[in-house]
């Protein structure tokens, strides 16, 4: 008679892995399904690298570092501009206090 119906071919094993997929059954024991520097994963036939090679553009290289570069100049400039005219408008409007402070100080000393 024939083998069993339905199923997985009796030649193939079946790979099983853990529910967090860091494991995997081999029919004895479980293993680790990535290597020790996490750069290589098993598939149930073989080892493959973990990550593929990023496609050209992915958002990294020089023009990215400039981006960033250029954005936090940008960002720091604009923080000057505005502490500068914060103190320009305290010293505008609390400038004749300021004079007094100063006097009376002077006066004191002298």
């Amino acid at each position: 008679m024939a083998g069993p119906q339905g199923g997985p071919p009796s030649g193939t094993p079946q790979t099983r892995f853990s529910a967090d997929g860091f494991w995997w059954w081999d029919g004895a024991e479980w293993r680790p399904a990535f290597s020790q520097d996490r750069l290589w994963r098993w598939t149930g036939q073989g080892w493959v690298p973990t990550r593929a090679a990023a496609p050209a553009g992915a958002g990294s290289g020089a023009g990215t570092a400039v981006g960033l570069t250029l954005g936090l100049v940008a960002a720091f400039v604009g923080i000057l501009v505005l502490v500068s005219v914060l103190v320009i408008v305290i010293l505008l409007t609390m400038g004749n206090q300021l004079a007094n402070v100063f006097s009376n100080v002077v006066a004191a000393l002298g």
